[in-house]
């Protein structure tokens, strides 16, 4: 129904914040790390809108939304965008974070790195 709606508030945020920060503190290095999670929550977005419209329940007229045409259904709606839409939310944002903690563990150290390159010279 509208599950969706939630990643994308999500990535909204993380989208502005990103580019709030980039902007007041610009000699810093791009914060790619933000981008990334970003990226993961707009594509997410964006394939399941696509799905929810290929599936009719999104309407290129108002109210946009079929569930959103009447009570019942709008309760419905709340419920699912409550429930899954947090739930994917949150899931591509832990794994998000596993990817850095994963990516931080692996990353040699540059005394490491440098150990290694000296061997094959």
């Amino acid at each position: 129904m509208a599950c969706f709606v939630v990643p994308a508030a999500e990535a909204l945020i993380t989208t502005a914040v990103t580019l709030v920060v980039e902007k007041k503190f610009p000699d810093k290095a791009p914060l790619q790390a933000p981008r990334r999670l970003s990226k993961l929550l707009w594509g997410g977005s964006a394939l399941l809108a696509f799905e929810h419209f290929w599936h009719g329940e999104i309407q290129p007229f108002y109210p946009f939304l079929t569930a959103a045409q009447d009570p019942e259904s709008s309760q419905v709606m709340i419920h699912e965008m409550s429930t899954v839409g947090v739930g994917m939310a949150c899931m591509v944002t832990l794994a998000w974070a596993a990817s850095l903690i994963f990516l931080k563990v692996r990353k040699p150290s540059s005394s490491h790195a440098t150990v290694n390159h000296s061997k094959g010279a």
